[in-house]
């Protein structure tokens, strides 16, 4: 993957996920479809929420988020006030839950969020919470059919909960958030590249980011490299 690529700066690596909208790699999204049709024949309607996201859509993103324009988060997922935290106490709350742009694992259509729409209740909302995805929560089937069967087609949680991944990040636990890992492995951005990017965008908190990057690539971009029961081989 080239580093534009991994930027979410070009999508020409992409394709439509079925009818579209959502967007993978051909080889993401062949897998994908192989296991929606699994999790079919075990009674769950595997569907994506979100797929490839480019740089500007993220950007957005954050920019709302450090503006206090759009929800924000503790570690606990209770509400916080972004203009009530300094500079760097707001961005490390943002990036427990949302990437840097530049940094997302969206941008490379090797990752996407799921659901499953037959289990929200009438009038419910897609929240994106893990207690959506634990017991007792409307997607907590879904995510044990996942946590058991996913690694057969290539995927497996980036930022997943416990030992079981043996990943180092200070992003927050994301039952919904899978990863093809027969591309996603081994996948290097160049800090360098990102330092430059960011100086050109349009960023809230630019400064405060550029100051503390070095820091937020060791804690909320390390390499997943990791994984268990990954059965499906590079293609």
């Amino acid at each position: 993957m080239t580093q534009d690529q991994l930027l979410g700066q070009d999508e020409g690596h992409l394709v439509l996920l079925g009818a579209g909208p959502h967007r993978l790699t051909a080889a993401a999204a062949t897998a994908f479809e192989e296991m929606q049709v699994a999790a079919a024949a075990a009674g769950h309607n595997l569907q994506p929420a979100s797929s490839w996201r480019g740089f500007e859509r993220q950007l957005a993103i954050w920019n709302g988020k450090w503006r206090g324009e759009r929800p924000l988060q503790d570690a606990d997922g209770q509400p916080l006030n972004a203009l009530q935290l300094d500079e760097v106490e707001r961005l490390h709350a943002i990036l427990r839950w949302s990437a840097l742009p530049g940094t997302s694992r969206h941008h490379w259509g090797t990752d996407l969020d799921i659901y499953d729409p037959d289990c929200l209740p009438e009038g419910g909302r897609l929240a994106l919470e893990p207690w959506e995805y634990q017991a007792g929560g409307w997607f907590a089937g879904l995510s044990d059919w996942l946590v058991e069967h996913m690694g057969d087609f290539g995927f497996f949680l980036p930022y997943g909960k416990g030992d079981a991944q043996q990943i180092p990040s200070a992003v927050a636990f994301e039952p919904w958030h899978l990863s093809f890992a027969p591309e996603a492995w081994g996948q290097r951005l160049d800090a360098k590249a990102l330092a430059l990017c960011l100086q050109q965008a349009d960023i809230e908190g630019k400064q405060t980011i550029l100051t503390h990057l070095d820091e937020i690539l060791a804690r909320y971009v390390v390499p997943h490299d990791g994984g268990h029961d990954i059965k499906r081989s590079t293609p």
